[in-house]
C-alpha cells in the first residue's frame, strides 16, 4: 500500500495521460465493433468486409513494430506518444469523411499507424516516469488501456445515430489528449544521439532473442483470440440473444470490464510465486475452453454471457505478464522499446488476423468455426509460453546476458 501511494503521489500526472493516450486509441481500435450494423447498412457490406475493417487498424502494427521502437528511442518517447495521437485524429478525420468502403479501409491504416506508436510510446514514457520500484504497478495499469478503451467505446458508441459522427468525435479526443500529453508529460531528457548502427545492432539482438519471439508469438496468439471475439460480440450478442444495438453494447462492455480485472490481477498473481509460464498457458487453455461454450450455441444466454466473461477476464492476465516482463527481457534500458515494439508488432498480427479469420469462417462455416479457430490458436500459445525462459529472470531482476537466448 505505501508503494502504490506513493506511485499514486509522485507520478499520478504523467500516468493519467499516459492511459488517457492509451485508452484514445483503444476506442479507435474498437469503434467498428459498435458501429457494425451503421457500416453494414450505409455502404452494404458483409461480415467479412467489416473483418477486414477492423483488423485492417494492425497491419501497420504488424511491419512497423521494430521500426517504431526505433523510432521512439531517436525521437524521444513523449515526441512518439505526441505524433502518434496526431496521425490517429488525422486517420479518423479521413475515414469520418469517406464516401466508400475503400478510403474508409485505408483510413483505418493510418489510425493503426497511431495506435503503434502509442502502445510503444506509452509504455517507454511510463518507464522513464515512474520510479523502479513502481514499475510492476505502472505497467499492469497500463495493460488496462485496451479493455478500458473497448469497453468504453461501446458504451457511448450507441449513443451516435451516424458512425461519421462517431470517428469526428474520435478524432477530435485523440487532439486534446495530445494537447495534455504535450503539456504535463515530462520531455525526455537530452542525451548523445543513438547511432544507427548501435540502433540496427540493438534491433538485431532483440529478433534473434528466442525468449522475445516466442513472446511476441504469444501476444499474436492472444491478441488474436481476443479480437476473435470482442470485433463480433455485438452482432453475436444481437443475433443469438436478439438484444437492441444499444444494449448490445452495454452487455458488450461489461464482458470487456472483465480484461481489467485480469490485467491487475497478473501482478498479484505473480507475486505470489505464480510463475509467468505458467500463468500465460492457463490462461491460454481458459480461453480457448471458453470459446466452445461461447460460439457453439449449446448453451443458455446466460451460460453464454458467462463464458464470456471467463474467456475475457483470463485472457487479461496475458498482457500485463508479458508487457511487465519487457524491460528484463530486453537487458538494457536501450533495447526496452525495441522489445516493447516486437510484442506490439505480434499483438498486432493477431489482431489484423483475428477479425479477418474469423469473420470469413463465420461466413462461410457458421459461429462453431470461430471456437475451432480459437481453441488451436490457444493450444499454440500455451506451447510455446511454456518454452519462454523468463521466469528466473523476471523474480530476481537479474540482466539478461548481452542479446538474451539465441535461437539454435
Amino acid at each position: 500500500m505505501a508503494q502504490a501511494s506513493t506511485f499514486c503521489r509522485g507520478s499520478w500526472p504523467v500516468v493519467g495521460v499516459v492511459m488517457a493516450a492509451g485508452i484514445v486509441t483503444a476506442m479507435h481500435a474498437g469503434k467498428v465493433a459498435i458501429a457494425t450494423s451503421m457500416l453494414q447498412q450505409v455502404l452494404g457490406i458483409d461480415l467479412a468486409a467489416v473483418g477486414w475493417l477492423a483488423g485492417i487498424f494492425a497491419v501497420l502494427g504488424f511491419a512497423g513494430g521494430l521500426p517504431a521502437g526505433s523510432l521512439t528511442s531517436l525521437a524521444g518517447d513523449r515526441r512518439s506518444l505526441v505524433a502518434g495521437l496526431a496521425v490517429t485524429a488525422i486517420g479518423a478525420g479521413i475515414g469520418a469523411t469517406a464516401s466508400g468502403y475503400q478510403l474508409l479501409l485505408a483510413s483505418r491504416i493510418l489510425e493503426g499507424a497511431g495506435f503503434l506508436l502509442i502502445t510503444v510510446a506509452g509504455p517507454a514514457l511510463l518507464g522513464r516516469a515512474v520510479p523502479p520500484a513502481q514499475h510492476d504497478a505502472a505497467f499492469a495499469l497500463w495493460s488496462c488501456f485496451m479493455p478500458a478503451g473497448l469497453a468504453l467505446v461501446l458504451l457511448v458508441g450507441p449513443l451516435f445515430e451516424d458512425w461519421r459522427m462517431l470517428w469526428w468525435a474520435g478524432a477530435g479526443g485523440a487532439a486534446l489528449t495530445g494537447l495534455a500529453v504535450r503539456t504535463i508529460a515530462p520531455a525526455a531528457p537530452r542525451h548523445i544521439p543513438t547511432s544507427w548502427t548501435r540502433l540496427v545492432s540493438d534491433a538485431r539482438e532483440v529478433v534473434v532473442s528466442r525468449a522475445m519471439l516466442l513472446s511476441a508469438a504469444c501476444f499474436a496468439l492472444y491478441s488474436l483470440m481476443f479480437f476473435a471475439l470482442f470485433s463480433f460480440l455485438p452482432v453475436l450478442l444481437t443475433t443469438r440473444m436478439a438484444l437492441s444495438h444499444g444494449t448490445a453494447g452495454w452487455f458488450s462492455a461489461l464482458a470487456i470490464c472483465a480484461n481489467i480485472i485480469g490485467n491487475l490481477g497478473a501482478g498479484y498473481v505473480l507475486t505470489r510465486g505464480i510463475g509467468r509460464a505458467a500463468l500465460i498457458s492457463g490462461a491460454c487453455l481458459i480461453m480457448g475452453l471458453s470459446s466452445f461454450g461461447i460460439f457453439l450455441g449449446a448453451f443458455g444466454n446466460a451460460a453464454v454471457f458467462l463464458f464470456c466473461v471467463l474467456f475475457v477476464a483470463a485472457g487479461g492476465l496475458i498482457p500485463a505478464a508479458l508487457i511487465s516482463a519487457a524491460p528484463s527481457l530486453a537487458g538494457s534500458a536501450a533495447r526496452t522499446p525495441l522489445t516493447l515494439g516486437l510484442l506490439m508488432q505480434g499483438s498486432n498480427l493477431g489482431q489484423m488476423i483475428g477479425p479477418a479469420a474469423v469473420g470469413s469462417s463465420i461466413a462461410a462455416y457458421g459461429w462453431p468455426a470461430a471456437a475451432a479457430l480459437v481453441a488451436g490458436a490457444a493450444v499454440i500459445a500455451a506451447l510455446a509460453a511454456r518454452r519462454i525462459a523468463f521466469d528466473d529472470h523476471t523474480k530476481t531482476r537479474q540482466p539478461r546476458r548481452q542479446g538474451g537466448e539465441r535461437i539454435g
